[in-house]
Protein backbone atom coordinates (compact mmCIF):
# COMPACT_ATOMS: atom_id res chain seq x y z
CA UNK A 1 0.00 0.00 0.00
CA UNK A 2 1.42 3.72 -1.01
CA UNK A 3 2.19 5.75 1.71
CA UNK A 4 -0.54 8.65 -0.21
CA UNK A 5 -3.56 5.52 0.10
CA UNK A 6 -2.24 4.71 3.92
CA UNK A 7 -2.57 9.24 4.94
CA UNK A 8 -5.91 8.64 2.82
CA UNK A 9 -7.00 5.89 5.40
CA UNK A 10 -5.64 7.61 8.42
CA UNK A 11 -6.95 10.55 7.56
CA UNK A 12 -11.05 9.09 6.58
CA UNK A 13 -10.70 6.94 10.17
CA UNK A 14 -9.69 10.28 11.98
CA UNK A 15 -12.63 12.07 10.96
CA UNK A 16 -15.12 8.93 11.27
CA UNK A 17 -14.30 8.95 14.22
CA UNK A 18 -14.99 12.61 14.83
CA UNK A 19 -17.80 12.55 12.89
CA UNK A 20 -19.02 10.15 15.72
CA UNK A 21 -18.46 12.30 18.97
CA UNK A 22 -19.91 14.75 17.18
CA UNK A 23 -23.27 13.37 17.24
CA UNK A 24 -23.24 11.98 20.90
CA UNK A 25 -25.80 9.94 21.74
CA UNK A 26 -26.93 9.87 17.93
CA UNK A 27 -28.24 12.53 15.21
CA UNK A 28 -31.79 12.34 15.50
CA UNK A 29 -31.99 12.42 19.09
CA UNK A 30 -30.24 16.01 19.66
CA UNK A 31 -32.48 17.28 16.75
CA UNK A 32 -35.86 16.63 18.67
CA UNK A 33 -34.29 17.66 21.78
CA UNK A 34 -34.27 21.43 19.91
CA UNK A 35 -37.76 21.18 19.11
CA UNK A 36 -39.25 24.20 22.19
CA UNK A 37 -35.96 25.67 22.52
CA UNK A 38 -33.91 23.04 24.37
CA UNK A 39 -31.08 22.42 23.24
CA UNK A 40 -28.52 19.46 22.30
CA UNK A 41 -25.34 20.12 24.56
CA UNK A 42 -23.06 20.92 21.97
CA UNK A 43 -26.11 23.57 20.67
CA UNK A 44 -25.72 25.06 24.25
CA UNK A 45 -22.02 25.57 24.20
CA UNK A 46 -22.27 27.53 20.41
CA UNK A 47 -25.60 29.07 21.27
CA UNK A 48 -23.39 30.91 24.33
CA UNK A 49 -19.73 31.48 23.51
CA UNK A 50 -18.95 33.76 20.88
CA UNK A 51 -19.35 32.58 17.41
CA UNK A 52 -16.61 30.28 16.31
CA UNK A 53 -14.78 30.68 19.76
CA UNK A 54 -15.11 27.23 20.77
CA UNK A 55 -12.20 24.35 21.38
CA UNK A 56 -12.98 20.92 22.61
CA UNK A 57 -11.08 18.73 25.07
CA UNK A 58 -10.54 15.34 25.49
CA UNK A 59 -13.54 14.57 22.19
CA UNK A 60 -12.61 10.96 22.06
CA UNK A 61 -12.31 9.64 25.71
CA UNK A 62 -14.72 6.81 26.55
CA UNK A 63 -15.49 4.59 29.87
CA UNK A 64 -13.63 2.00 30.31
CA UNK A 65 -16.54 -0.25 32.52
CA UNK A 66 -16.97 -3.86 30.73
CA UNK A 67 -19.46 -4.80 33.68
CA UNK A 68 -23.08 -4.74 32.91
CA UNK A 69 -22.84 -4.59 29.23
CA UNK A 70 -21.25 -1.89 29.45
CA UNK A 71 -18.56 -2.21 26.71
CA UNK A 72 -20.99 -2.34 24.50
CA UNK A 73 -22.26 0.85 25.47
CA UNK A 74 -19.48 3.48 24.88
CA UNK A 75 -19.52 6.94 23.16
CA UNK A 76 -16.85 9.57 22.39
CA UNK A 77 -17.12 11.97 25.14
CA UNK A 78 -18.53 9.98 27.62
CA UNK A 79 -21.59 12.42 27.82
CA UNK A 80 -19.78 15.52 28.42
CA UNK A 81 -18.66 18.18 25.90
CA UNK A 82 -15.74 20.03 27.44
CA UNK A 83 -13.12 23.00 25.89
CA UNK A 84 -13.03 26.85 26.21
CA UNK A 85 -14.18 30.00 24.29
CA UNK A 86 -14.96 33.05 25.05
CA UNK A 87 -17.96 35.21 25.85
CA UNK A 88 -17.90 39.22 24.86
CA UNK A 89 -14.28 38.24 24.17
CA UNK A 90 -13.14 37.06 27.67
CA UNK A 91 -11.96 34.01 28.07
CA UNK A 92 -13.87 31.15 29.84
CA UNK A 93 -13.65 27.27 30.58
CA UNK A 94 -16.72 25.46 29.63
CA UNK A 95 -18.78 21.88 29.52
CA UNK A 96 -21.80 20.78 29.07
CA UNK A 97 -23.64 17.50 30.34
CA UNK A 98 -25.17 15.13 27.71
CA UNK A 99 -28.23 13.69 29.22
CA UNK A 100 -28.79 11.76 25.81
CA UNK A 101 -26.19 9.83 26.73
CA UNK A 102 -26.39 7.32 29.70
CA UNK A 103 -28.47 9.85 30.97
CA UNK A 104 -25.75 12.52 31.29
CA UNK A 105 -24.11 10.21 34.58
CA UNK A 106 -20.98 10.80 35.67
CA UNK A 107 -18.72 8.04 35.88
CA UNK A 108 -14.90 8.01 36.24
CA UNK A 109 -14.01 9.25 32.31
CA UNK A 110 -16.76 11.49 32.61
CA UNK A 111 -15.60 13.08 36.02
CA UNK A 112 -12.47 13.35 35.27
CA UNK A 113 -13.04 15.25 32.23
CA UNK A 114 -14.78 17.84 33.61
CA UNK A 115 -12.47 17.98 36.83
CA UNK A 116 -9.75 18.83 33.82
CA UNK A 117 -11.28 21.73 32.60
CA UNK A 118 -12.34 23.18 36.36
CA UNK A 119 -8.48 22.66 37.34
CA UNK A 120 -7.34 24.55 33.77
CA UNK A 121 -10.01 27.38 34.93
CA UNK A 122 -8.29 27.47 37.81
CA UNK A 123 -4.75 27.88 36.85
CA UNK A 124 -5.32 30.00 33.83
CA UNK A 125 -7.58 32.15 36.25
CA UNK A 126 -11.05 32.24 34.40
CA UNK A 127 -14.12 32.04 34.65
CA UNK A 128 -15.39 28.32 33.82
CA UNK A 129 -19.44 27.53 32.59
CA UNK A 130 -21.10 24.59 34.22
CA UNK A 131 -24.17 23.40 32.04
CA UNK A 132 -25.16 20.59 33.97
CA UNK A 133 -27.87 17.78 33.03
CA UNK A 134 -27.21 14.65 34.73
CA UNK A 135 -28.37 11.81 36.15
CA UNK A 136 -25.98 11.45 39.05
CA UNK A 137 -23.38 8.73 39.84
CA UNK A 138 -23.18 5.95 37.07
CA UNK A 139 -24.16 2.91 39.41
CA UNK A 140 -22.17 0.59 36.77
CA UNK A 141 -19.19 1.93 37.75
CA UNK A 142 -19.52 1.23 40.95
CA UNK A 143 -15.97 3.12 43.45
CA UNK A 144 -14.83 4.01 40.30
CA UNK A 145 -17.21 7.08 41.04
CA UNK A 146 -14.96 8.12 43.67
CA UNK A 147 -12.95 9.37 41.05
CA UNK A 148 -15.12 10.85 39.01
CA UNK A 149 -18.18 12.77 40.77
CA UNK A 150 -16.10 13.31 44.19
CA UNK A 151 -13.26 14.39 42.53
CA UNK A 152 -15.27 17.23 40.74
CA UNK A 153 -16.51 18.46 44.52
CA UNK A 154 -13.02 18.55 45.31
CA UNK A 155 -11.90 20.69 42.15
CA UNK A 156 -15.43 23.06 42.80
CA UNK A 157 -14.58 23.86 46.43
CA UNK A 158 -10.56 24.79 45.44
CA UNK A 159 -12.23 26.73 42.73
CA UNK A 160 -14.10 28.45 45.08
CA UNK A 161 -13.13 32.42 45.57
CA UNK A 162 -10.34 32.29 43.05
CA UNK A 163 -12.92 32.28 39.71
CA UNK A 164 -16.09 32.51 38.97
CA UNK A 165 -17.79 29.32 39.02
CA UNK A 166 -21.53 29.61 36.69
CA UNK A 167 -24.07 26.14 37.16
CA UNK A 168 -27.04 26.01 34.84
CA UNK A 169 -28.93 23.54 35.22
CA UNK A 170 -30.46 22.60 32.41
CA UNK A 171 -31.77 18.98 32.49
CA UNK A 172 -32.60 16.35 34.95
CA UNK A 173 -29.76 16.92 38.08
CA UNK A 174 -29.61 14.60 40.38
CA UNK A 175 -27.27 13.26 43.12
CA UNK A 176 -23.91 14.32 42.67
CA UNK A 177 -24.39 16.33 40.25
CA UNK A 178 -26.64 18.27 42.10
CA UNK A 179 -24.22 18.83 44.63
CA UNK A 180 -21.53 19.94 42.70
CA UNK A 181 -24.18 22.68 40.86
CA UNK A 182 -24.59 24.18 44.44
CA UNK A 183 -20.98 24.24 44.86
CA UNK A 184 -20.82 26.83 42.64
CA UNK A 185 -21.05 30.66 42.99
CA UNK A 186 -24.46 30.93 40.86
CA UNK A 187 -26.78 28.36 39.87
CA UNK A 188 -29.34 29.25 37.68
CA UNK A 189 -32.19 26.65 36.61
CA UNK A 190 -34.30 26.34 34.00
CA UNK A 191 -38.50 25.19 33.93
CA UNK A 192 -38.65 21.43 33.69
CA UNK A 193 -35.16 20.66 34.47
CA UNK A 194 -35.60 18.82 37.97
CA UNK A 195 -33.14 19.14 40.94
CA UNK A 196 -32.66 17.22 43.58
CA UNK A 197 -31.07 14.49 45.18
CA UNK A 198 -33.10 11.49 44.75
CA UNK A 199 -36.06 11.37 42.59
CA UNK A 200 -39.92 10.78 43.30
CA UNK A 201 -39.41 7.35 42.88
CA UNK A 202 -36.89 6.86 45.96
CA UNK A 203 -38.72 9.32 48.07
CA UNK A 204 -41.93 7.42 47.80
CA UNK A 205 -39.54 3.95 48.75
CA UNK A 206 -37.84 5.05 51.44
CA UNK A 207 -40.45 7.56 53.18
CA UNK A 208 -43.70 6.96 52.02
CA UNK A 209 -43.90 9.94 50.01
CA UNK A 210 -46.20 10.71 46.96
CA UNK A 211 -44.51 13.78 45.54
CA UNK A 212 -44.32 14.64 41.64
CA UNK A 213 -40.96 15.52 40.28
CA UNK A 214 -41.71 19.33 39.95
CA UNK A 215 -43.11 19.37 43.83
CA UNK A 216 -39.82 17.97 44.57
CA UNK A 217 -37.34 19.75 42.59
CA UNK A 218 -38.86 22.29 40.31
CA UNK A 219 -37.83 25.57 39.32
CA UNK A 220 -40.67 27.08 41.42
CA UNK A 221 -39.57 25.10 44.43
CA UNK A 222 -35.26 26.09 44.59
CA UNK A 223 -36.24 30.11 43.02
CA UNK A 224 -38.90 30.75 45.48
CA UNK A 225 -38.56 28.03 48.43
CA UNK A 226 -35.07 26.66 49.21
CA UNK A 227 -33.20 29.29 47.57
CA UNK A 228 -31.06 26.60 45.97
CA UNK A 229 -31.62 28.32 42.52
CA UNK A 230 -30.60 32.25 42.36
CA UNK A 231 -32.09 32.20 39.51
CA UNK A 232 -34.59 30.80 36.77
CA UNK A 233 -35.38 30.74 33.15
CA UNK A 234 -38.16 29.60 31.42
CA UNK A 235 -36.21 27.54 28.57
CA UNK A 236 -32.60 27.14 27.42
CA UNK A 237 -31.56 30.22 25.80
CA UNK A 238 -33.11 32.44 28.29
CA UNK A 239 -30.81 30.69 30.45
CA UNK A 240 -27.96 31.14 28.74
CA UNK A 241 -28.77 34.86 28.18
CA UNK A 242 -28.33 35.11 32.09
CA UNK A 243 -25.14 33.35 32.43
CA UNK A 244 -23.99 36.08 29.98
CA UNK A 245 -25.77 39.12 31.40
CA UNK A 246 -24.37 37.22 35.22
CA UNK A 247 -20.30 36.94 34.12
CA UNK A 248 -20.68 40.92 32.61
CA UNK A 249 -20.64 41.67 36.29
CA UNK A 250 -17.79 39.66 37.85
CA UNK A 251 -14.25 39.72 37.23
CA UNK A 252 -11.84 37.15 35.26
CA UNK A 253 -10.56 35.80 39.02
CA UNK A 254 -10.09 37.40 42.14
CA UNK A 255 -7.14 38.94 41.53
CA UNK A 256 -9.02 41.13 39.45
CA UNK A 257 -11.83 43.80 39.53
CA UNK A 258 -15.09 43.93 37.17
CA UNK A 259 -14.55 45.89 34.02
CA UNK A 260 -15.58 49.60 34.37
CA UNK A 261 -18.21 50.95 31.79
CA UNK A 262 -18.01 54.50 30.23
CA UNK A 263 -21.09 55.94 32.45
CA UNK A 264 -23.14 58.19 30.56
CA UNK A 265 -25.43 58.55 33.58
CA UNK A 266 -24.38 62.05 35.62
CA UNK A 267 -22.43 60.74 38.55
CA UNK A 268 -24.03 63.79 40.34
CA UNK A 269 -27.59 63.44 38.91
CA UNK A 270 -30.10 64.51 41.30
CA UNK A 271 -32.74 61.59 42.66
CA UNK A 272 -35.23 63.88 44.16
CA UNK A 273 -38.09 61.36 42.80
CA UNK A 274 -36.78 59.07 45.65
CA UNK A 275 -38.79 61.49 48.03
CA UNK A 276 -42.52 60.37 46.11
CA UNK A 277 -40.72 56.47 46.61
CA UNK A 278 -40.01 56.24 49.78
CA UNK A 279 -42.95 57.80 52.77
CA UNK A 280 -41.28 59.42 55.48
CA UNK A 281 -43.86 57.72 57.88
CA UNK A 282 -42.46 54.69 59.27
CA UNK A 283 -45.50 52.79 59.43
CA UNK A 284 -45.90 53.01 55.69
CA UNK A 285 -45.03 50.39 52.80
CA UNK A 286 -42.84 50.86 49.63
CA UNK A 287 -40.68 49.05 47.72
CA UNK A 288 -36.89 49.10 47.63
CA UNK A 289 -36.18 47.78 44.25
CA UNK A 290 -38.15 51.18 43.08
CA UNK A 291 -35.45 53.19 44.70
CA UNK A 292 -32.17 51.02 43.95
CA UNK A 293 -33.31 51.26 40.17
CA UNK A 294 -33.03 55.14 40.58
CA UNK A 295 -29.89 55.29 42.15
CA UNK A 296 -28.08 52.62 40.26
CA UNK A 297 -26.67 53.66 36.20
CA UNK A 298 -29.32 53.90 33.55
CA UNK A 299 -31.80 52.17 36.36
CA UNK A 300 -29.94 48.63 35.09
CA UNK A 301 -30.30 46.19 38.48
CA UNK A 302 -29.60 42.76 38.17
CA UNK A 303 -31.45 41.08 41.08
CA UNK A 304 -30.13 37.86 42.53
CA UNK A 305 -33.04 35.34 44.19
CA UNK A 306 -35.77 37.97 42.84
CA UNK A 307 -38.17 35.01 44.31
CA UNK A 308 -36.23 34.00 47.94
CA UNK A 309 -36.41 35.62 50.64
CA UNK A 310 -37.99 38.92 49.06
CA UNK A 311 -37.89 41.13 52.39
CA UNK A 312 -33.83 41.32 51.37
CA UNK A 313 -33.22 42.02 47.78
CA UNK A 314 -29.44 41.33 46.48
CA UNK A 315 -28.26 42.16 42.92
CA UNK A 316 -25.71 43.92 40.78
CA UNK A 317 -25.80 47.60 39.07
CA UNK A 318 -23.04 49.97 38.25
CA UNK A 319 -22.98 53.44 40.05
CA UNK A 320 -20.39 55.76 37.60
CA UNK A 321 -19.40 53.36 35.83
CA UNK A 322 -18.10 50.77 38.38
CA UNK A 323 -19.74 47.40 39.65
CA UNK A 324 -21.28 47.20 42.77
CA UNK A 325 -23.60 44.51 45.07
CA UNK A 326 -26.72 45.71 46.70
CA UNK A 327 -28.13 44.66 49.25
CA UNK A 328 -31.27 46.16 50.61
CA UNK A 329 -33.92 45.70 53.10
CA UNK A 330 -37.38 46.02 51.61
CA UNK A 331 -40.13 46.98 53.74
CA UNK A 332 -42.87 45.71 50.68
CA UNK A 333 -42.05 42.36 52.52
CA UNK A 334 -42.56 41.23 56.16
CA UNK A 335 -41.91 45.12 56.96
CA UNK A 336 -38.10 44.81 55.81
CA UNK A 337 -37.54 42.45 58.70
CA UNK A 338 -34.94 39.86 58.69
CA UNK A 339 -35.28 36.42 58.98
CA UNK A 340 -33.86 33.19 58.69
CA UNK A 341 -33.95 33.02 54.79
CA UNK A 342 -32.98 36.73 54.54
CA UNK A 343 -29.67 36.40 56.58
CA UNK A 344 -28.69 33.40 54.42
CA UNK A 345 -29.31 34.66 51.14
CA UNK A 346 -27.76 38.36 52.82
CA UNK A 347 -23.95 36.40 53.79
CA UNK A 348 -24.10 34.47 50.83
CA UNK A 349 -24.07 37.25 48.18
CA UNK A 350 -21.59 39.26 50.86
CA UNK A 351 -19.39 37.01 50.86
CA UNK A 352 -19.45 36.20 46.76
CA UNK A 353 -18.64 39.72 46.64
CA UNK A 354 -15.91 40.38 48.70
CA UNK A 355 -14.29 37.62 47.37
CA UNK A 356 -14.48 38.76 43.17
CA UNK A 357 -13.14 42.47 44.47
CA UNK A 358 -17.00 43.79 44.46
CA UNK A 359 -17.71 47.01 46.64
CA UNK A 360 -20.90 46.69 48.65
CA UNK A 361 -23.87 49.00 48.97
CA UNK A 362 -26.39 48.67 52.14
CA UNK A 363 -29.74 50.15 52.10
CA UNK A 364 -31.37 49.96 55.12
CA UNK A 365 -34.93 50.17 56.03
CA UNK A 366 -35.67 47.55 59.42
CA UNK A 367 -37.07 46.93 62.20
CA UNK A 368 -34.49 44.28 62.91
CA UNK A 369 -34.50 40.65 62.99
CA UNK A 370 -38.06 38.98 62.83
CA UNK A 371 -39.23 37.80 65.99
CA UNK A 372 -41.40 34.45 67.07
CA UNK A 373 -41.36 30.90 67.72
CA UNK A 374 -41.41 30.03 64.07
CA UNK A 375 -37.93 32.13 63.83
CA UNK A 376 -36.34 30.78 66.81
CA UNK A 377 -36.53 27.38 66.40
CA UNK A 378 -35.44 27.96 63.06
CA UNK A 379 -32.41 29.01 64.19
CA UNK A 380 -32.62 32.69 63.89
CA UNK A 381 -29.29 33.52 66.14
CA UNK A 382 -26.93 31.21 64.46
CA UNK A 383 -28.54 32.34 60.75
CA UNK A 384 -28.43 35.98 61.20
CA UNK A 385 -25.09 35.68 62.69
CA UNK A 386 -23.97 34.63 59.53
CA UNK A 387 -24.83 38.46 57.90
CA UNK A 388 -22.95 39.63 61.21
CA UNK A 389 -19.71 37.23 60.52
CA UNK A 390 -20.07 37.87 56.28
CA UNK A 391 -20.25 42.06 56.92
CA UNK A 392 -17.12 41.83 59.77
CA UNK A 393 -14.86 39.40 57.27
CA UNK A 394 -15.66 41.75 53.76
CA UNK A 395 -12.71 43.60 53.17
CA UNK A 396 -14.09 45.55 50.35
CA UNK A 397 -15.36 48.83 50.05
CA UNK A 398 -18.78 49.14 52.11
CA UNK A 399 -20.95 51.84 52.02
CA UNK A 400 -24.25 52.39 53.99
CA UNK A 401 -27.42 54.99 53.76
CA UNK A 402 -30.44 54.67 56.12
CA UNK A 403 -33.87 55.44 54.39
CA UNK A 404 -35.94 55.20 57.59
CA UNK A 405 -35.97 52.68 59.89
CA UNK A 406 -32.65 50.97 61.44
CA UNK A 407 -33.51 49.20 64.90
CA UNK A 408 -32.28 46.45 67.02
CA UNK A 409 -30.38 43.76 65.39
CA UNK A 410 -30.84 45.74 62.33
CA UNK A 411 -28.08 48.01 63.25
CA UNK A 412 -24.93 45.81 62.47
CA UNK A 413 -26.74 43.30 60.30
CA UNK A 414 -27.07 45.90 58.00
CA UNK A 415 -24.13 48.36 58.31
CA UNK A 416 -22.27 50.86 61.22
CA UNK A 417 -18.41 51.23 61.19
CA UNK A 418 -17.88 49.23 63.97
CA UNK A 419 -18.94 46.39 62.18
CA UNK A 420 -16.10 47.15 59.05
CA UNK A 421 -18.34 49.93 57.10
CA UNK A 422 -16.48 52.46 55.39
CA UNK A 423 -18.77 55.03 55.18
CA UNK A 424 -22.34 55.37 56.56
CA UNK A 425 -24.83 57.68 55.62
CA UNK A 426 -28.67 59.24 56.68
CA UNK A 427 -31.43 60.35 55.42
CA UNK A 428 -33.23 63.43 57.50
CA UNK A 429 -36.31 60.84 58.47
CA UNK A 430 -33.97 57.80 59.21
CA UNK A 431 -34.81 56.68 63.23
CA UNK A 432 -31.45 54.89 64.34
CA UNK A 433 -31.74 53.20 68.09
CA UNK A 434 -32.16 49.78 69.92
CA UNK A 435 -36.15 49.88 69.66
CA UNK A 436 -38.57 51.87 67.86
CA UNK A 437 -39.58 54.95 69.58
CA UNK A 438 -42.85 53.73 70.24
CA UNK A 439 -41.79 50.88 72.12
CA UNK A 440 -38.78 52.50 73.80
CA UNK A 441 -41.18 55.00 75.66
CA UNK A 442 -43.55 52.47 76.69
CA UNK A 443 -40.98 51.16 78.85
CA UNK A 444 -39.20 54.38 79.71
CA UNK A 445 -42.57 55.71 81.03
CA UNK A 446 -44.36 52.99 81.85
CA UNK A 447 -45.26 54.47 85.08
CA UNK A 448 -46.05 58.02 84.25
CA UNK A 449 -48.39 56.84 81.44
CA UNK A 450 -50.75 54.59 83.98
CA UNK A 451 -50.43 57.43 85.83
CA UNK A 452 -51.62 60.32 83.56
CA UNK A 453 -54.71 62.17 82.73
CA UNK A 454 -54.33 62.14 79.31
CA UNK A 455 -52.03 58.96 78.66
CA UNK A 456 -52.41 59.25 74.98
CA UNK A 457 -51.68 63.12 74.81
CA UNK A 458 -48.12 62.14 77.18
CA UNK A 459 -47.22 59.26 75.10
CA UNK A 460 -47.15 61.22 71.53
CA UNK A 461 -45.05 64.20 73.87
CA UNK A 462 -42.37 61.46 74.83
CA UNK A 463 -42.07 59.63 71.48
CA UNK A 464 -41.09 62.93 69.30
CA UNK A 465 -38.81 63.95 72.37
CA UNK A 466 -37.02 60.54 72.03
CA UNK A 467 -37.08 60.42 68.12
CA UNK A 468 -35.70 63.81 68.20
CA UNK A 469 -33.53 63.40 71.56
CA UNK A 470 -32.14 59.69 71.00
CA UNK A 471 -32.90 58.52 67.47
CA UNK A 472 -32.69 61.31 64.89
CA UNK A 473 -30.02 61.08 62.68
CA UNK A 474 -28.10 64.07 64.09
CA UNK A 475 -28.10 62.40 67.86
CA UNK A 476 -26.46 59.54 65.38
CA UNK A 477 -24.08 61.60 63.64
CA UNK A 478 -23.16 63.68 66.91
CA UNK A 479 -21.35 60.49 67.76
CA UNK A 480 -19.83 59.33 64.40
CA UNK A 481 -22.08 57.02 63.89
CA UNK A 482 -23.25 57.77 60.50
CA UNK A 483 -20.52 60.28 58.31
CA UNK A 484 -23.54 62.45 57.05
CA UNK A 485 -27.03 63.75 56.89
CA UNK A 486 -27.64 63.60 53.62
CA UNK A 487 -30.78 64.83 51.40
CA UNK A 488 -32.51 61.97 49.61
CA UNK A 489 -32.34 63.89 45.70
CA UNK A 490 -28.25 63.86 46.77
CA UNK A 491 -28.16 60.05 47.56
CA UNK A 492 -26.66 58.81 44.23
CA UNK A 493 -24.08 61.48 43.75
CA UNK A 494 -22.80 61.14 47.55
CA UNK A 495 -22.45 57.16 46.93
CA UNK A 496 -20.37 57.65 43.83
CA UNK A 497 -18.05 60.22 45.84
CA UNK A 498 -17.30 57.57 48.26
CA UNK A 499 -17.09 54.54 46.27
CA UNK A 500 -14.54 56.53 43.73
CA UNK A 501 -13.01 57.75 47.37
CA UNK A 502 -12.40 54.39 48.51
CA UNK A 503 -11.46 52.46 45.06
CA UNK A 504 -7.53 52.40 46.48
CA UNK A 505 -9.04 50.22 50.10
CA UNK A 506 -6.80 47.47 50.31
CA UNK A 507 -7.43 44.06 52.14
CA UNK A 508 -5.83 44.02 55.79
CA UNK A 509 -3.85 40.71 56.56
CA UNK A 510 -5.53 38.53 58.61
CA UNK A 511 -4.29 37.23 61.60
CA UNK A 512 -2.16 34.53 60.25
CA UNK A 513 -5.19 32.08 60.08
CA UNK A 514 -6.64 29.72 57.82
CA UNK A 515 -9.82 30.62 58.49
CA UNK A 516 -12.51 31.83 60.53
CA UNK A 517 -15.20 29.48 61.38
CA UNK A 518 -18.79 30.83 60.22
CA UNK A 519 -22.06 30.33 62.12
CA UNK A 520 -23.76 26.64 61.25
Amino acid sequence: MSSEQSWKEALARRRSVETEALQAGGEARPAKQEVGRKLSARARIVTLLDAGSFTELNMLAEHQCRDFGMEKRKVPGDGVVTGHGSIGGRRVFIYAEDENVLGGSTGRTHGAKIQHVLRLARDTRVPVICLNASAGARIQEGMDNVYGITGMFHQNVLNSGVVPQIAAVMGTCSGGAAYSSALCDFLIQVENAPLFITGPAVAREITGEEVSTEDLGGAGLHGQFSGVAHLTARDDRECLDLVRRLLDFLPQNNRETPSRRDCRDAADRQTAELLEIVPIEGSKTYDMKEVVRVLVDEGDFFEIHPAFARNLVVGFARMGGAVMGIVANNPRHLDGFLDVDSSNKGARFIRICDAFNIPLLSLVDSPGFLPGLQQERGGIIRHGAKLLYAWSEAAVPKIAVVLRKMHGGAIPAMGVHEIGFDQVFAWPSAEMQIIAAGSAVKILYRRELENAGNPAALFDEKVREYQEGCASPYHAASRSVVDAVIEPGDTRRVIVSALRMLEGKRATPRAGRRHGNIPL
